[in-house]
């Protein structure tokens, strides 16, 4: 009797010995349980586990949308991840954010992605990329978008540094594709002139949190300028839209709830790509 009430005295206030929680699609990974929103709902806690174990700690994964495009590629959703979280028994928000959506045409720039939120955790969007004839959007904490082509001389607007990464710019010159937009895990690529192929976006990164390894919020590759001398770069892992070079051809849109940012259009009246909608993913342990 006296083990039995030990044990008790463990548990949470309903006696339960691990955490108990509704919402989103819910898989599991060993002693894990994992819950995926790829839409906005609501991430309930029933019951909190034991008492001075990780009862109350999860892991959560959280990644904006990603940008929408125009001539360069644009930027990948914030990217927040960690462990040991803690959490109390009540219903949070989830928030997935949208994409940024795509400029009409090479000399429209695209939009920002919208915020992804958890509790106090929120992860903005990636930034829109810039027009042919401008300098790419600020991107808050997300990644920001490519810099533009057509003889700007454009250089990027950086991210914030903290869960992002900058954005390639373009030397400007007649021909020169638009720069790669930022990803996750790495920087976008300068377009170095109208023979280079290296507007690509930055990689994204990856993480086992559902129990695979998955990549996610890879930036867009640039736009080519001209059909002939432009170029055009490809996304970069983890969701990243490629570029499209052909003249008035269209940017690809980024991957769904990966916040992957669009790749850019080729110049004239193409439409640019739609970033990515963002993902949220919680883990705990529940046996």
């Amino acid at each position: 009797m006296g083990i039995f009430q030990n044990h008790l005295m463990a548990a949470g206030a309903g006696g339960a010995e691990f955490m108990t929680a509704t919402g989103g699609t819910i898989t599991t990974d060993g002693d894990y349980k994992v819950h995926s929103f790829t839409s906005s709902g609501t991430f309930t806690i029933t019951e909190l586990g034991a008492a001075g174990g990780a009862g109350d700690q999860v892991q959560y994964l959280v990644i904006g949308g990603g940008g929408g495009s125009s001539n360069a590629g644009a930027g990948a959703g914030a990217y927040r991840t960690a462990t040991g979280f803690t959490v109390a028994a009540q219903a949070y928000s989830i928030t997935v954010g949208a994409g940024g959506s795509a400029g009409t045409s090479s000399t429209v720039a695209g939009s920002a992605g919208s915020n992804s939120v958890f509790s106090s955790i929120t992860s903005n969007g990636g930034g829109g990329s810039a027009n042919s004839s401008q300098n790419s959007v600020y991107s808050g904490n997300g990644s920001s978008g490519g810099s533009a082509s057509g003889g700007n001389n454009a250089t990027t607007a950086a991210s914030s540094g903290t869960y992002g990464n900058d954005g390639g710019d373009s030397d400007g010159g007649i021909g020169a594709g638009g720069g790669g937009g930022g990803g996750a895990g790495a920087a976008g690529a300068k377009n170095t002139g109208a023979n280079s192929s290296e507007n690509v976006g930055g990689n994204g990164t990856a993480s086992s949190i559902t129990g695979s390894s998955v990549t996610r919020a890879g930036g867009g590759g640039g736009g080519g300028f001209n059909g002939t001398g432009g170029t055009n770069g490809a996304g970069g892992t983890g969701g990243g839209g490629n570029g499209n070079n052909a003249h008035n051809g269209a940017g690809t849109n980024g991957t769904a709830n990966t916040g992957g940012g669009a790749g850019g259009c080729g110049n004239g009246t193409p439409s640019g790509g739609v970033g990515g909608s963002g993902v949220v993913i919680i883990r705990y342990q529940f046996q």
